[in-house]
């Protein structure tokens, strides 16, 4: 699996960023730590930029911008063989192609590090008006199955599944995870006390929506109004 993989399997640009809420909102519940979650979405990253973002504690990370131009993600695979810090800079064709539209994104500091050096082994992007995700001329290593890391960064959203994020979060977690809940979430259904106790039994008995006001104004995930 590589990035055109990723890139002929993920859905529409509203469809994926409704793909992150859901499993932001999901993180928010299941580890009410932020610095803790796995998956992440900021719905004010900038005056006109939202942000989904992965990171596993272990280094591998990615980010997705979504604004009116379009899409722009970004992942890096620290142990990938097209690692940036294995060539002094970029695997040819991984940013060669990106449209001018989306190189403020490229040139992000929060997408690089202390010394400016773009943290990427995949990228791929969506113009708004675009018919289908598109990705660099890339000639891979060979003997790699994963060799830019996109199977590892990008499986769970790629499937677009309750099932594939379920999968996850048990392994990650250590913990059963309720299947209809998790349904209820990937439907960006409002929340209730019932579905987040079925989430995480774990939390204080009784965690309403209102507890979690915050996580959810920050991801942006639609929650009914309270009764006038």
């Amino acid at each position: 699996m590589t990035v055109h993989d990723v890139a002929r399997q993920l859905p529409g640009i509203s469809a994926v960023r409704d793909l992150c809420r859901s499993m932001a909102m999901l993180e928010a519940i299941l580890s009410p730590e932020w610095a803790d979650r796995f998956y992440s979405f900021d719905a004010h990253w900038s005056a006109s930029e939202e942000m989904a973002s992965m990171r596993n504690g272990s280094g591998d990370e990615y980010s997705i911008v979504f604004s009116a131009a379009g899409a722009y993600v970004r992942g890096f695979a620290h142990e990938s063989p097209m690692s940036p810090y294995a060539y002094d800079g970029p695997w040819p064709g991984v940013l060669d192609e990106v449209p001018e539209v989306f190189r403020p994104c490229v040139q992000e500091p929060a997408f690089s590090d202390e010394d400016g050096m773009p943290a990427v082994t995949v990228c791929l992007w969506r113009e708004a008006a675009d018919d289908g995700w598109r990705s660099g001329t890339i000639e891979f290593p060979d003997g790699y199955e994963d060799p830019d890391g996109a199977r590892e960064l990008f499986s769970v959203l790629a499937a677009g599944t309750a099932e594939a994020y379920q999968r996850f979060a048990e392994d990650f977690y250590e913990a059963p995870v309720d299947l209809a809940a998790v349904r209820h979430v990937y439907a960006l259904r409002p929340l209730t006390s019932e579905v987040i106790s079925a989430l995480n039994p774990r939390l204080s008995p009784g965690l309403a929506p209102a507890d979690l006001a915050e996580d959810i104004a920050s991801i942006g995930y639609p929650q009914a109004l309270p009764a006038s």
